[in-house]
């Protein structure tokens, strides 16, 4: 006969080998959801375009945020993590990234929602770049899940365009 100690390992040995597999079920399943999430921001007003005392260009911007990211949640989605970003070129970077706002979605009946703020983050460009410069709003995910991989996506929205002097 075998002792207790052998019967409790080889029991505990099963049921993590049973959870492993249960959670490697439930993160592939994950794969069969196609998203549809949409977004669209607004810029509402350029509350202010100056040039620091050491020379770099600050912007502050109202943004009218509206998302529906409903369809990102599935029954393993823990939360969304959500940020929108400013991304330009200038003679120095090929892509220039500015943080501007974020918010943490903890479920999926807040994932539906509209918006109106100021930029959260201060938007700085090192230098004198931004003047007239053409822009980018991205609105950036990540779907944080109960268990198994976390994953990002994005929608870039095109077309924006700073002043040519400042206000």
């Amino acid at each position: 006969m075998h002792s207790f100690g052998y019967r409790a390992n080889a029991l505990l040995t099963f049921a993590v080998t049973i959870l492993a597999l249960m959670c490697a079920i439930a993160s592939l399943s994950d794969n069969l959801n196609t998203p549809s999430p949409s977004a669209q921001i607004e810029i509402l007003n350029i509350n202010w375009f100056q040039k620091q005392p050491h020379g770099n260009d600050e912007v502050s911007l109202t943004l009218n945020i509206t998302a529906d990211l409903q369809s990102l949640f599935t029954w393993n989605t823990k939360q969304l993590f959500i940020f929108v970003a400013a991304e330009y070129e200038t003679p120095k970077n090929a892509l220039n990234q500015v943080s501007l706002w974020d918010a943490i979605i903890p479920a999926k009946e807040f994932a539906k929602f509209s918006i109106h703020t100021s930029n959260k983050y201060r938007f700085i460009d090192q230098g004198h770049n931004l003047r007239s410069k053409e822009f980018n709003l991205t609105l950036h995910w990540h779907v944080m899940p109960k268990t198994g991989k976390m994953f990002a996506n994005k929608i870039v929205m095109s077309g924006y365009r700073l002043p040519e002097d400042y206000r």
